[in-house]
């Protein structure tokens, strides 16, 4: 019972700390795998984690083409 409690903390952990980057994708954000790669390699310290957040949620969106016939 204890390890399946540390395995939701740690996939809840995981979900949190990419958080940035699942908005970003999700918003089709232009510079998504920048926000990544910061969120990745940096995000831990906090500071970093907070503009990635900030960032993802604030930053310019792609627009979408759509077709016409």
């Amino acid at each position: 019972m204890e390890y399946f409690l540390y395995l939701v903390l740690i996939v809840v952990g995981i979900l949190v700390y990419f958080a940035p980057t699942f908005i970003a994708n999700n918003r089709n954000m232009a510079s998504s795998t920048a926000v990544f790669l910061i969120n990745l390699l940096f995000g831990w310290t906090l500071l970093p984690w907070l503009i990635c957040l900030i960032w993802a949620s604030e930053g310019r969106v792609e627009k979408k083409q759509t077709r016409t016939k």
